[in-house]
């Protein structure tokens, strides 16, 4: 662990950084309850969301811009405990061509429906099964951009904390307005607090323009490859789907989240 390691590491063989290493494997970060973030905005903005960063490996020769020299500086008054590495060193640890001269290892917060804290008529997105993690994350992102109070990670299909989730969503996956739990549970919760269910569809005959989005409402995404599953469907949930033009039948689940979520931004406007 990087706790006794040498202020500077210059092997790439060096422990520490194969451990981190192993942190792109998502079997690894259920394991070790850990993850790996890179970035100099997607750190900044785990800090400020208050999770624990464990340690940090930093390239002075790549850490020369204004937003690094103070993420790092921010590192210093946590219990992180801060290695110096090599460029040699950096290119190992880094994910994709990414070289902004500060990666962190830091330890998974685990949030469920019950740490949510919701205001009175909130909006909602539940993304059951939703398979690739840039997709995860560019709904982050806009669910972020566009004011949504909370999003729920149904039966996840990929990995929260995957690198590439990370990255897409800018750093708004550590949100603490963000959680995951099962579809029962999540659905059961949703009727609990009496939050109106509309799903996405694209065999419903109502358009998502139709549909009521201005009061408590829960919008339901799912996986491109099996969509929603049987329980977001009869009494109580109401089925919308997006116009479709041309030759494709459906469009990508980010972007048709982006077009709902803000369709419910214009109706909340207007009340």
């Amino acid at each position: 662990m990087c706790m006794t390691a040498p202020s500077r590491i210059t092997s790439r063989q060096n422990p520490h950084v194969k451990e981190a290493v192993c942190l792109r494997d998502g079997h690894e970060r259920r394991r070790q309850r850990r993850f790996i973030v890179e970035g100099v905005r997607e750190i900044s903005r785990a800090i400020e969301s208050g999770v624990v960063p464990i340690c940090a490996f930093v390239c002075e020769e790549f850490c020369t811009s204004a937003e690094c020299i103070q993420v790092n500086e921010a590192l210093t008054v946590t219990s992180a405990e801060i290695f110096q590495v090599t460029p040699e060193v950096y290119a190992k640890l880094a994910f994709g061509d990414r070289h902004e001269g500060i990666i962190v290892v830091a330890a998974t917060a685990r949030r469920g429906l019950s740490d949510l804290r919701l205001p009175d008529k909130p909006l909602i997105a539940v993304l059951e099964g939703v398979e690739k993690p840039g997709n995860v994350g560019a709904i982050l992102r806009s669910a972020d951009a566009a004011g949504v109070d909370a999003v729920i990670i149904a039966d996840g299909g990929t990995d929260l904390y995957n690198p590439n989730t990370i990255r897409a969503s800018l750093g708004t996956v550590f949100r603490q307005n963000v959680c995951e739990a099962s579809s029962a549970d999540t659905l059961a919760w949703v009727r609990e607090h009496g939050i109106s269910i509309v799903a996405t569809r694209p065999d419903a005959k109502l358009l998502y323009t139709a549909a009521d989005l201005r009061g408590g409402v829960a919008i339901i995404l799912g996986s491109e490859a099996t969509g929603l599953s049987e329980g977001w469907t009869g009494a109580g949930t109401t089925a919308v789907r997006l116009p479709m033009h041309g030759l494709a039948d459906s469009l990508n689940v980010a972007t048709t989240a982006a077009v709902l979520f803000y369709e419910a931004v214009r109706q909340r406007s207007q009340i």
